[in-house]
């Protein structure tokens, strides 16, 4: 009998070596990962950095938005202008006051409240935890109006607690030494919520045995607190403060939009809302892509540095 033996290509008969074939599967199983990935690196690359990469094209050029307008070649002009520009001055300030006056708000209220309610239980922990997050909830624009309500100087409640308990009334939004101050608490008002569920997620992983260990030994609560606790929060701490640093004034934008317009003499602008007034309002777009590029730049090298000390000083719960 007579056998005839059926191989396909590919196959050792072909004369292709089992070595070469081992690498071709290796290498298509290795590609795998990257077709999953590819509609969302299709995605970045067309929303995220070819803007970019347009942005830093138009900065060098100078051009009012309009189709029929010609794009002027003026090379560092545009950025020579910001560092001379007394607005773009008092935005940078005035974002450095927003991170600086949101972190205790996002981070360290947040952080307090987490770990000392962490022991409640029943109804009235999910209670607290509702009205905790509530805020976060609401749209951004009905807070700013809500806000704006509360906090008016001829009829808002706010006004009328302090007229009763015999002060003098305050102009929280129109008065330069309030305003500031005003919308950091406004936009940490929206981010307490948000910061507080995060904290008490990551306490509530907390594996138990460390705490009821630390408590047969004599521990004292502080003593649990500090060197259990906020060892084994220190990367949700690091990830809460970094999102802070690098969208807190990102996140002030609505209010500031809907609030105060910048004002009042320009005393609650930053350096996002002075973007939008470059790019949409005096319709400065080579200005506005110049500022742009200055803004990501910097946020860029804030984000490598929080990455940086964030894999450096990170604790886990091994």
């Amino acid at each position: 009998m007579t056998t005839i033996a059926i191989t396909g290509p590919g196959s050792a008969a072909d004369g292709l070596p089992a070595a070469p074939r081992a690498t071709l599967a290796a290498t298509a199983r290795a590609a795998v990962p990257w077709l999953y990935l590819a509609p969302v690196l299709l995605i970045l690359a067309v929303w995220v950095y070819l803007p970019l990469i347009e942005a830093l094209q138009l900065s060098f050029y100078k051009w009012n938005m309009l189709p029929t307008a010609p794009k002027t070649f003026v090379g560092l002009e545009n950025y020579q202008r910001l560092m001379t520009l007394p607005d773009m001055r008092r935005a940078l300030w005035n974002t450095l006051f927003y991170i600086l006056g949101l972190l205790p708000l996002s981070v360290l209220l947040p952080l307090a409240v987490a770990i000392l309610t962490q022991d409640l239980a029943g109804p009235l922990r999910n209670v607290y935890r509702t009205l905790i997050f509530l805020p976060m909830i609401v749209a951004p624009v009905v807070a700013a109006i809500l806000w704006r309500w509360l906090l008016n100087e001829d009829h808002g409640l706010v006004n009328h607690a302090l007229t009763g308990l015999g002060f003098a009334r305050i102009g929280f939004l129109i008065d330069r030494d309030y305003a500031l101050g005003t919308l950091v608490w406004i936009t940490g008002w929206k981010l307490i919520g948000f910061s507080t569920l995060l904290f008490s997620a990551a306490n509530g992983g907390i594996n138990r045995s460390y705490v009821e260990a630390a408590r047969m030994d004599g521990a004292s609560a502080w003593q649990i607190i500090r060197d259990i606790r906020l060892p084994l929060l220190s990367p949700t701490i690091l990830l809460i403060t970094m999102m802070t640093i690098l969208f807190g004034a990102q996140w002030s934008f609505v209010y500031i939009n809907v609030l105060t317009n910048g004002g009042p003499l320009k005393s609650t602008t930053n350096v996002f809302f002075l973007l939008w007034e470059y790019g949409f309002e005096t319709l400065a777009a080579g200005l506005s892509a110049a500022a742009g590029m200055i803004v990501f730049t910097g946020f860029a090298l804030i984000a490598f540095i929080c990455l940086k000390l964030m894999r450096r000083y990170s604790f886990h719960d091994n």
